[in-house]
């Protein structure tokens, strides 16, 4: 195996975001293939190590490697284990594009969900368990049906913001993800 480094750019497959900037060698990639663990080599000490970020500062596993046509770079696409927001990111929320939002407050919610602080929305509707969620899920849905219906706009597109929030929180506690439901779409998708 060649030793020769490369750059590579560890990124989060959830939304997008860079997590690193690093080295990689053909062994490094060897390892992470087989180890499903996301490393970079060191060039100070001639090692491959383990990266840590997300918010409980862990190793992430390595959901696909893709190497340029060249050969000379690479894309390490990650799952960090909870949210990248804040420490360890190379760039912040600002670069984030509109739809990698969803991940973000599904990130959020699923730090309500761990903690369940006190007078939070959020916790009172996990204490309310599955009917009390499906029961708002429905509720959203109607008023976003009405607002199709009858209003304006921007009335729709509050009452499905409000629906989607109330459908991340019961995917969240079903253990679901939105990145779920986008990869069922894709899956189902002819174009």
């Amino acid at each position: 195996m060649a030793n020769t480094m490369i750059p590579a750019c560890v990124q989060d497959e959830r939304n997008s975001k860079v997590l690193r900037i690093g080295f990689v060698t053909d062994e490094t990639i060897y390892k992470m293939e087989n180890s499903k663990v996301v490393m970079l080599h060191n060039p100070a000490t001639g090692s491959d190590e383990n990266v840590l970020a997300g918010e409980y500062n862990d190793t992430m596993e390595v959901a696909e490697i893709q190497k340029s046509a060249a050969g000379d770079s690479v894309l390490i696409q990650a799952l960090p284990k909870g949210s990248t927001t804040g420490a360890n990111q190379f760039l912040g929320s600002k670069n984030v594009k509109d739809l990698a939002f969803l991940t973000e407050l599904q990130d959020f919610i699923e730090k309500r969900h761990a903690e369940m602080p006190e007078g939070s929305y959020t916790t009172k509707l996990f204490k309310g368990g599955a009917a009390k969620m499906c029961k708002k899920v429905g509720e959203e849905t109607i008023e976003a049906i009405v607002e199709a219906m009858n209003g304006t706009n921007d009335q729709f597109i509050y009452e499905c913001s409000d629906m989607i929030y109330h459908l991340i929180v019961l995917l969240t506690s079903k253990g679901i993800r939105i990145e779920d439901l986008a990869r069922e779409l894709k899956a189902r998708h002819k174009g």
